[in-house]
């Protein structure tokens, strides 16, 4: 375990600096002025640290209790050479309606808004979560593991995909057209999930897949609008908050207020 861990992190590693280099080479849209200031990237990566030791301190503990007391009842029947696949489908499934309730209910939006606040996405924004979001994810996760008895081996594996995903489909790399139309049939890219942060808000309640693109197309999630350059990115009439104010969102009540409409 601790070997896949430590693979796990060295590989995340790489995709995201080799990213964060394509996307400033090649990127698939230019920045406006000032958007990719080093002020947003250092409250991104602050965001990032917060999560780390979420991570460290609550996910990862969660997450072995739930794997050690469970029993992988289905072995017997599942076909060896399947297994992972099964948990990576039933694992990206939960996480494709983790991410539409956090969008639908309010407790977890409040959580979940820190990261749409974002009025830019580079391989940055795929780290961007309020802690709060890492740690009600890896509860609720760690139910399903429980009641399905995943091994600890097929977690390590969707996490390590979930953040290359993440960080692809977040990221400005310019890719060439028909090769992110052929990958858009089975996995999510840029254009579409560029759109589910998209400020109409119709778009942002769309597209909610993780790693597989087909969840949205079966679940009728998938919006028909189309990425274009000029797109804009983050929440209608909402501006970005500064990282202690990111931090402090889900816990405020004039935002709540605000949001039921008590508030202009």
């Amino acid at each position: 375990m601790n070997e896949l861990v430590a693979y796990k992190s060295l590989v995340v590693a790489v995709i995201l600096l080799l990213l964060f280099l394509a996307e400033r080479v090649v990127p698939a849209v230019p920045a406006p002025a000032g958007i990719a200031s080093a002020t947003r990237l250092s409250k991104n990566l602050g965001l990032w640290v917060c999560n780390l030791f979420a991570s460290v301190l609550i996910v990862l503990p969660v997450t072995l209790f739930a794997t050690s007391h469970s029993h992988y009842w289905w072995s017997a029947w599942v076909p060896s050479w399947s297994w992972l696949l099964f948990d990576l489908l039933l694992l990206d499934l939960w996480i494709y309606w983790w991410h539409r309730a956090s969008h639908r209910l309010g407790f977890l939006w409040r959580f979940h808004r820190v990261h749409h606040l974002d009025q830019w996405l580079d391989v940055t924004s795929a780290v961007r979560f309020h802690f709060g979001e890492v740690i009600l994810s890896a509860l609720f996760r760690a139910a399903v593991i429980f009641c399905f008895a995943l091994p600890i081996s097929s977690v390590i594996v969707f996490e390590t995909l979930v953040l290359i995903s993440t960080a692809f489909h977040h990221s400005n790399v310019r890719l060439p057209k028909r090769m992110e139309r052929m990958l858009s049939f089975l996995v999510i890219t840029p254009s579409i999930h560029w759109v589910h942060h998209h400020v109409v808000q119709q778009d942002t309640d769309s597209n909610y897949g993780t790693i597989f693109s087909f969840w949205d197309r079966l679940f009728g999630s998938r919006s028909k609008t189309p990425r274009t350059p000029e797109m804009s990115i983050g929440l209608d009439r909402q501006q970005d908050r500064g990282f202690w104010q990111l931090l402090a969102i889900p816990f405020q009540a004039d935002d709540l207020r605000r949001e039921q409409g008590d508030l202009p």
